[in-house]
């Protein structure tokens, strides 16, 4: 039985390239996708990992990241082995 894939969202509140992203995250909600947003500010090591990078999407269970921009398709195709099936 397939688990929902749990991803990472890392970004800053005055992002808006991260506000893009999850908004484009919203759209893969009914595949079961759980995405959970993590300000990096509130950690220095995360600030150092990915000050410049943001936002970077984070698979939990391969730690896969796929950094920014990405688009629908290319965001379908890094998740395909998790997406579920409808119908």
């Amino acid at each position: 039985m397939q688990t929902n894939p749990e991803l990472t969202l890392y970004g800053t509140q005055a992002c808006h390239l991260c506000e893009e992203a999850s908004s484009l995250l919203a759209l893969l909600s009914g595949n079961g996708v759980q995405v959970r947003e993590q300000d990096i500010t509130e950690s220095a090591e995360l600030m150092s990992r990915y000050q410049l990078r943001i936002p970077v999407l984070r698979r939990e269970d391969t730690g896969a990241e796929l950094d920014w921009p990405f688009n629908l398709p290319q965001l379908m195709d890094w998740l395909g082995d998790l997406l579920v099936e409808e119908g």
